[in-house]
């Protein structure tokens, strides 16, 4: 079978207009092996939609197509998509992978830079400079916990281990009041007086039982301070411990014999302020103290 007995049977059965015949032998007389293309040709039934414009394309045969020898036809407009369409190459591929690679590399950038906002970006002013260590006073180290600052004042000069505020306070009330043991420790070591009162008779064993610590009360204690000072309203250590519902504070004092008979300004005791705030297991530590007092004088 030749070659073109297939585009015969096309055309007898009306598929190809009778003109491609003429085509198809205008293009034998190629060169064999040569690409040819014939002139446009048109057909004289304007009407007809099979009658329409076809070119076609001989392309040389290769040694491994010698098994088919049907020759290529180009049919209209497929020329253009054979010229413009080409396959995605490695190298198009790997374009693309680079510019996404640098997309999210930028990305990485942008996220590697803090976006937390300054002061200054949002409007803020700065009204003071942050306290340092060295321009405290002694009241505010202790009240801190420094140590090794408060050391280095006191070494410099010793007056001021006593030294009261301008509320009254010292540095062993300040270090009470914060709960600072060690600190309490050093300065009743170094020989600070636990028995001096601030302008409303606050005290080093009222602020620490108001704050609720009960490892200063007992340090304190040892030293011999005034277990039943009151302040300005009447107030006591244990009234204090009680109104904080500090209950180990509570059974500490009392074991260091508070009176449990004082009143505040407010004829308040101990008991009664336990009842009025509901305090429960403070006023069972105070009945159990009460019971063990009785005991003994048996």
């Amino acid at each position: 079978m030749s070659s073109f007995e297939p585009m015969q049977e096309e055309m007898e059965k009306g598929r190809i207009p009778e003109h491609k015949e003429e085509h198809r032998k205008d293009s034998e007389e190629c060169d064999g092996g040569t690409h040819c293309e014939v002139p446009e040709a048109t057909s004289n039934k304007p009407d007809d939609a099979m009658n329409e414009t076809f070119i076609l394309h001989l392309y040389p045969m290769q040694p491994s197509d010698t098994a088919s020898d049907q020759d290529w036809i180009c049919f209209p407009g497929t020329e253009d998509i054979l010229k413009h369409s080409t396959p995605i190459t490695n190298r198009q591929l790997g374009n693309e992978i680079t510019a996404r690679q640098a997309t999210l590399e930028r990305a990485d950038d942008f996220l590697k830079h803090s976006t937390t906002l300054t002061n200054r970006q949002r409007g803020n002013e700065i009204t003071a400079r942050p306290a340092t260590l060295d321009i405290l006073s002694v009241h505010q180290l202790a009240a801190q916990g420094e140590m090794n600052q408060l050391n280095e004042h006191l070494n410099k000069d010793n007056d001021l281990l006593n030294k009261q505020d301008e509320r009254g306070f010292t540095p062993l009330m300040w270090a009470a009041a914060f709960g600072e043991y060690a600190v309490v420790k050093y300065l009743l070591l170094r020989g600070a007086d636990p028995n001096i009162l601030a302008h409303e008779r606050e005290s080093a064993l009222s602020l620490a039982s108001s704050g609720g610590y009960a490892d200063i009360i007992r340090i304190l204690m040892e030293f011999k301070v005034d277990i039943n000072t009151y302040d300005w309203n009447g107030g006591t250590p244990l009234l204090y411990a009680v109104r904080g519902n500090h209950v180990k504070c509570v059974e500490e004092l009392l074991a260091w014999g508070a009176d449990l008979t004082m009143e505040a300004d407010s004829g308040y005791s101990p008991m009664d302020l336990a009842v009025a705030l509901g305090y429960k297991k403070v006023q069972q530590a105070i009945e159990n103290h009460i019971l063990a007092l009785l005991k003994n004088k048996k």
